[in-house]
């Protein structure tokens, strides 16, 4: 279904929650909310039917769970960007959901803001983890559960700073304005970034970060 707003499909088994976050998403002109799915059966018909931009996909639902429905969706090459919005914050269902493919994990007690910003940044081509959330790496770091690299090494100052914001959740707009440059010069760094520590998003990148305790410098 093409439309100019960003197309969404809500997933979740509570008819409450659906008909509430429809009407904070429509307060907002560029997004429309354009189905919903109350299990990960239906959700699987309707992405497939409308193919929305963004699916929103809670993870505790019947007859098939968020989890194996995001995997699902991926294994069929469903086009649509995913983000998991649920209640659970502990480090397992957000890294298996990361690892399988999500492009975003918010939590259900977000504000509105937080929500369209997530949205936004996943639709722009982004990733995006809410980002009280990258605590949970860096109680895994100081575990030592992750195993420490040497590539970071090869970044550069203005890179370094580069990558500590992105593992604080800003996009490219805030990290120019944070920076006092240029928005393409903010692009070529993430390139250059992505390239020296092995990484495919940002997503990827904030995880290094904290697994490596990357901080401000």
């Amino acid at each position: 279904m093409k439309t100019n707003k960003i197309t969404i499909l809500i997933v979740d088994d509570h008819s409450l929650l659906r008909q509430g976050l429809i009407q904070i998403l429509e307060l907002e002109k560029t997004i429309e909310v354009i189905g919903q799915a109350g299990d990960g059966e239906e959700a699987i018909r309707k992405a497939q039917e409308l193919r929305p931009d963004i699916i929103l996909l809670d993870i505790n639902m019947p007859k098939l769970n968020g989890i194996e429905t995001l995997r699902r969706l991926k294994d069929m090459g469903i086009q649509s960007k995913i983000i998991m919005l649920t209640i659970h914050d502990d480090r397992e269902y957000l890294f298996e959901t990361i690892n399988i493919g999500a492009n975003g994990y918010v939590l259900k007690d977000s504000d509105a803001d937080g929500l369209i910003k997530a949205i936004k940044t996943v639709y722009g081509g982004e990733s995006y983890i809410q980002p009280n959330l990258a605590t949970l790496f860096v109680k895994e770091s100081k575990k030592g559960k992750f195993k420490k690299d040497s590539r970071k090494d090869s970044l550069t100052r203005r890179e370094y700073e580069v990558l500590t914001l992105i593992a604080e959740g800003l996009n490219n707009r805030e990290i120019a304005e944070r920076l006092f440059i240029s928005e393409k010069t903010v692009k070529n760094h993430v390139s250059n970034i992505f390239k020296k520590i092995g990484v495919a998003d940002r997503v990827q990148a904030a995880i290094y970060a904290y697994k490596n305790n990357i901080k401000k410098i």
